[in-house]
């Protein structure tokens, strides 16, 4: 069979995927993370000394913890396989990234195979993410020096 038919074929009895639904579940699943977020932060302001600026860190703290726990219980993993891209972009899905891998290789050892191992996936996005913000601080510091806008 030569790769035109194969190609034809393949495309003829591939599922379609279903982009409404899974636009629609990211969604949901990603606003349901940030409304838990919003609401630990409103916790925190509430019943704390906290203000709407200072309460990001112990929220963010809280979601990573609370992925964490999802992640080792296995919960973690059918949300989601609901949710798609709306489980894997918030903060609480990078957490899912490292706790996995380091669960994975717990059996090669803590130094080794959990601390080797649990930052191959999350350490590309620490580089970019600290790239990024560098790029971004450098962009607004000429644009602030300048005079193109005031910070």
């Amino acid at each position: 069979m030569d790769e035109k038919k194969y190609a034809t074929l393949e495309k003829k009895i591939s599922p379609k995927p279903q982009i409404a639904r899974n636009m629609f579940t990211a969604f949901v699943t990603g606003g349901t993370i940030c409304l838990i977020g919003q609401g630990i932060s409103l916790f925190y302001t509430t019943f704390f000394d906290f203000t709407e600026r200072t309460s990001s860190n112990p929220t963010v703290a809280t979601m990573i913890f609370i992925a964490m726990l999802l992640t080792g219980f296995g919960q973690y993993k059918k949300i989601a396989q609901f949710g798609g891209a709306g489980a894997a972009v918030p903060i609480t899905g990078f957490s899912n990234a490292v706790v996995s891998a380091a669960i994975e290789h717990k059996s090669e050892g803590y130094v080794l195979g959990v601390g080797g191992n649990m930052f191959k996936l999350a350490g590309s996005v620490i580089l970019f993410g600290v790239f990024s913000a560098f790029l971004v601080a450098l962009v607004k510091t000429i644009l602030v020096k300048f005079g193109v806008v005031s910070w």
